[in-house]
């Protein structure tokens, strides 16, 4: 089949799918609300639903009135319960699956439930929206004439009970239909392994010589791959390797540290870079334009939102507010209820809205990945930012940080300490530290504050990390791979000082 016809066909269901995400650009609360009643509805008859008298809650205000928010560990003993076999617990329909998450790279493992509602009407329609928003986009996209390497997660499914956990990748790779694998690449088995450093070596030499035209996976973990791909192969760059590339489908954890070295080993001006925004929950929003950094809220997936200002967030104060109240620019914790039965569930994603008509955010980090011992409330966003911004300025490259506090002692002030593995070493570290504490003050007026005259916060102490450190500390701990992230801003220095231990 040709590319022009193939390439129509898409756009035949692109147009018709544009109905439907046209109704809930044009209507986004309402379709909120309606979506939010017949979750209810359709839950009425289950445990959960009885016990809060779903049947009778006829709108938000009753909803968040009978429903309480939850993270993990609210929703631990029935989602074991699940696992172990029992229904109708949370959801009407058989939970046959369950994504195995830990959030951070030291947390017990999480299981979220996935629903066949959810797998279908969430993870897969989302899959197929973010292909159409980018073919409407470049008309003349070439991406069915050779296949998408895909790099999902590291762990096999297994099976007990009745039910199965994996990675949610590895989830969705077993559920895709036959016909799926062919427009992909690694295989099956091959995405499937268990190894990670085996895995690595076995997908460079299943795709060093297909005709690759996208890639999709975390961006850390990502561009491992790609440099096992040029050093295997000899190649300066990507394009020798695949001349047809043109499109990195993202997700996972923030590009921005990594965007100049993608840059370096894709120099094409026209290769395009799409972001999406998706965990074990749901996938939750799409980059819908090109060279864009907003993400279109997707707001017929199944899920329901509601938002906490993280100015209230964890206080006496805390309240949810549904899609209706948000404001631009504001920093808000993300709260979930889902086609899988998660009830007011927080996520621990932190965004920001940069546009009402219609929705988009922008993703800003995670609500215990900051740093706020002395109210300067430094966010991943933040960091990532300035450093990006000092990089450009100081021609050095980094690789993975992470930051903690310097508590205060006796009279001593505060401070942040930093441990930053570069690719490229600035030359001068002091006058990197000078203009990193100078870009966070730009950035945020309260770290600022605390830093006018050295009030509260002393300059930052930045350390260089060894090669590989942030890598050898993941192996060690058994998280590589997968959307494991490295822990960036912490209010505790736990993992700052174990990394410190090993940076020798």
């Amino acid at each position: 089949m040709s590319i022009p016809i193939v390439n129509s066909i898409a756009s035949w269901f692109l147009k018709k799918r544009f109905h439907q995400i046209e109704l809930f650009l044009k209507y986004p609360n309402e379709v909120q609300n309606e979506l939010l009643l017949s979750l209810i509805q359709f839950a009425k008859d289950t445990e959960f639903g009885k016990e809060h008298d779903f049947d009778s809650i006829k709108n938000y205000k009753t909803f968040t009135e009978r429903v309480p928010i939850k993270n993990y560990d609210g929703w631990q003993n029935v989602i074991e319960r699940s696992r172990q076999g029992e229904g109708n617990i949370f959801w009407p329909t058989p939970i046959k699956w369950f994504a195995k998450s830990s959030g951070t790279t030291r947390a017990r493992s999480k299981f979220i439930p996935v629903s066949e509602e959810s797998l279908e009407d969430c993870h897969y329609a989302a899959s197929k929206d973010l292909l159409c928003m980018y073919l409407n986009n470049n008309e003349n996209a070439q991406l069915f004439t050779g296949k998408s390497l895909r790099l999902g997660g590291s762990k096999q499914l297994y099976k007990e009970n009745g039910t199965a956990y994996g990675d949610l990748s590895a989830i969705l790779i077993d559920n895709m239909p036959f016909w799926a694998e062919f427009s992909s690449t690694p295989s099956n088995k091959v995405s499937l392994m268990s190894d990670w450093e085996y895995k690595m070596q076995a997908i460079v030499d299943e795709t060093r010589n297909e005709n690759v035209t996208s890639l999709a996976g975390v961006p850390s973990w990502m561009l491992v791959l790609l440099n096992n791909v040029l050093e295997t192969t000899g190649k300066k760059d990507l394009h020798e390797v695949w001349p047809n590339l043109e499109v990195y489908f993202h997700g996972g954890v923030s590009f921005t540290p990594y965007a100049d070295q993608y840059k370096n080993i894709l120099p094409k001006n026209n290769f395009k870079y799409y972001e999406i925004y998706n965990a074990s929950e749901g996938f939750f929003a799409i980059q819908d334009q090109n060279d864009s950094n907003d993400l279109l809220l997707m707001l017929d997936y199944g899920i329901f939102y509601e938002f906490i200002p993280m100015n209230i967030y964890a206080t006496s104060e805390e309240k949810a507010i549904p899609l209706s109240e948000v404001e631009l620019h504001q920093n808000y914790a993300v709260i979930i209820t889902t086609n899988a039965g998660l009830w007011r569930y927080k996520i621990g994603d932190t965004v920001r809205f940069t546009s009402f008509n219609p929705y988009r955010i922008r993703v800003s980090g995670r609500t215990k990945h900051h740093i706020n011992v002395f109210g300067e409330e430094l966010i991943i966003e933040n960091a990532e930012n300035a450093l990006k911004s000092v990089c450009q300025q100081t021609n050095s490259e980094i690789v993975e940080y992470t930051a903690a506090p310097i508590f205060m002692q006796g009279k001593e002030k505060g401070a942040h300490e930093w441990l930053i593995e570069f690719k490229t070493a600035p030359k001068d570290m002091e006058n990197f530290n000078t203009l990193f504490d100078n870009a966070l003050k730009a950035l945020n007026t309260d770290y600022e504050a605390k830093r006018y005259n050295n009030i509260t916060l002393n300059k930052p102490t930045i350390h260089c990390a060894r090669k590989n450190l942030f890598y050898d500390w993941l192996k060690q701990n058994n998280k590589l791979g997968g959307q494991h992230k490295i822990p960036r801003l912490s209010n505790t220095r736990e993992y700052i000082d174990e990394l410190l231990t090993i940076n020798t």
